[in-house]
């Protein structure tokens, strides 16, 4: 079985997927169920990387749609 990646690892990922166009600006990005299970990792986890990421303006959240890429 892989290890799961360190917090750091996820967020390097979570960037090199939404910079090759994985994940385009504007789109939203995959649940944190669908994210927890891809990555092997805790929800809790999942969201302190999602905050992070929405904290350095990667990410936004719309209240009661999710989580999507910032319009750069």
């Amino acid at each position: 079985m892989p290890i799961p990646p360190t917090m750091d690892e996820l967020l390097a990922d979570l960037v090199k997927r939404i910079e090759s166009g994985e994940f385009s600006p504007g789109s939203q990005i995959p649940s944190t169920r669908e994210l927890s299970d891809h990555y092997d990792l805790s929800h809790s986890t999942i969201h302190r990387a999602v905050a992070k990421l929405r904290e350095q303006g990667v990410l936004v959240g719309r209240p009661g749609r999710g989580v999507f890429v910032a319009e750069r």
